[in-house]
C-alpha cells in the first residue's frame, strides 16, 4: 500500500509538471563509483540543477580533481510562477561554471551565480549552447519532460547518465535505445535508489517517507532506475543459468502469438533453449549484450499483446541466447552440408 502511494506521489508529478525531486548525495555517490574512468578530462553538465543546492554539483565539486574533470557545469529552471528547481529569487535561471582553480567557490552562493537571459529550461537556446560544451550530462531531469531529455541528449551525441522512473523502460523512444545498445540500465534500480527529497508543500504518502536529521523530507518510491551509455565491466557480467527447459517444458508456457516461451522470472531463464523467450523487463538491470540479444517488446505476430491461453501476462520482453544461437546455427550448417555431401575442400 505504502509503495502504490509513492507512486502515487511521481504520477501526480508527472501530470501536473511538478518535478522538485532532488537526489540525495549517498544514491549519488553509490551509482557514481563505477563510472570514474569516463570523467577523466571531460566536461560534466548538470543542467537540471541548481548548484547552491545540487547535490549532483556537490559531488563533482568536491571530487573535481580525483575524477581529472576538466569543467564542471549546472544549471537551473526558473519558471515565474513556480520554483521547480531553483531557490533564487528571481525569473531567470542561473548556471554556474566550476574549472578547479582555488579563486573558485565549490560552494557557491547566489553572488557567484550568472543568470540565464530567459528561464534556463533545459530546452532553451542558452542551455543549449552550454549543453554543446558538454561530453558527459549527469542529473535527475524533470520526470514529466524524461522523453524530451533523453531525445536531446541523443541528439546532440552526449555520453549520459541520468535517473528515471522504470516505467521509462516501455517508452518506445527508450526502449529503441536500449534494443539497439545506444543505452541501457545502471547499477543501481528500485530499492537501490534509496529516496528522493522533496519539498515542504508535497505531501509525505505511506510509510516508506521520512524526515533526516537535517530536516529533509524523503521519499522512497522504489521504481526508480538510472539509464546511461557509459560502460562498466559489470554490464558485462554473464547472468548464472541453472535452469532447464528440456524435461521442464510445461514451466514455459508457450505463446499463443508468437513462436516463444514465456519466462516469469530472469533466474529462470534456461541453459538449453535456443529459441525466443519472454523475460521481465526487469531482465535489463541484469542484461549482458555479449550473452542475449533484444529481440523486440511486448508485442506478438499479431502485433497485440502477448498471451498465453488468451491471457496476457505483464509485459515481456523478447531476448535469445547469442551464444546458444550460434552454436545452433553452426550445427544446421553442418547437416545441410553433410546431406548435401560437399566435399571437404568444398565447404
Amino acid at each position: 500500500m505504502a509503495r502504490n502511494a509513492t507512486n502515487k506521489l511521481l504520477q501526480q508529478a508527472k501530470k501536473s509538471k511538478s518535478d522538485e525531486f532532488y537526489t540525495q548525495l549517498s544514491d549519488i555517490e553509490s551509482e557514481l563509483q563505477h563510472y570514474k574512468e569516463h570523467f577523466r578530462d571531460k566536461v560534466v553538465y548538470c543542467n537540471c540543477d541548481d548548484p547552491t543546492i545540487s547535490n549532483f554539483f556537490k559531488y563533482f565539486a568536491s571530487n573535481f580533481k580525483d575524477l581529472g574533470l576538466k569543467k564542471l557545469i549546472a544549471s537551473c529552471y526558473r519558471e515565474q510562477e513556480m520554483d521547480l528547481f531553483n531557490s533564487n529569487k528571481t525569473e531567470n535561471g542561473s548556471f554556474y561554471i566550476y574549472t578547479g582553480r582555488d579563486e573558485e567557490n565549490i560552494t557557491p552562493t547566489s553572488k557567484d551565480i550568472a543568470y540565464f537571459k530567459g528561464d534556463g529550461d533545459f530546452r532553451s537556446a542558452e542551455s543549449i549552447e552550454l549543453l554543446k560544451q558538454s561530453d558527459i550530462v549527469v542529473t535527475n531531469p524533470p520526470f514529466s519532460l524524461f522523453r524530451d531529455f533523453v531525445a536531446q541528449i541523443v541528439k546532440f551525441k552526449k555520453e549520459f547518465l541520468i535517473i528515471g522512473n522504470i516505467n521509462a523502460i516501455t517508452y518506445k523512444e527508450i526502449f529503441k535505445l536500449i534494443k539497439e545498445n545506444k543505452s541501457w540500465l545502471g547499477i543501481n534500480l528500485g530499492r537501490g535508489i534509496s529516496g528522493f527529497i522533496v519539498p515542504e508543500h508535497y505531501e509525505l504518502y505511506g510509510t516508506e517517507t521520512k524526515i533526516d536529521n537535517l530536516g529533509n523530507r524523503i521519499i522512497s518510491p522504489n521504481n526508480c532506475l538510472w539509464l546511461t551509455n557509459l560502460d562498466t565491466s559489470k554490464r558485462h557480467e554473464d547472468i548464472k543459468l541453472t535452469k532447464k527447459y528440456h524435461g521442464n517444458e510445461i514451466e514455459y508456457p508457450k505463446y499463443d502469438n508468437y513462436n516463444g516461451i514465456n519466462v516469469d522470472k530472469t533466474q529462470n531463464i534456461p541453459m538449453d533453449y535456443d529459441g525466443f523467450m519472454g523475460v521481465p523487463i526487469t531482465f535489463l538491470h541484469k542484461f549482458n549484450p555479449d550473452q542475449f540479444e533484444i529481440i523486440k517488446f511486448r508485442k506478438g505476430d499479431d502485433e497485440k499483446d502477448l498471451s498465453i491461453g488468451g491471457k496476457y501476462p505483464y509485459f515481456r520482453i523478447i531476448i535469445r541466447n547469442k551464444r546458444l544461437k550460434r552454436i545452433s546455427q553452426k550445427t544446421n550448417i553442418q547437416q545441410v552440408t553433410k546431406k548435401l555431401e560437399i566435399p571437404n575442400f568444398q565447404r
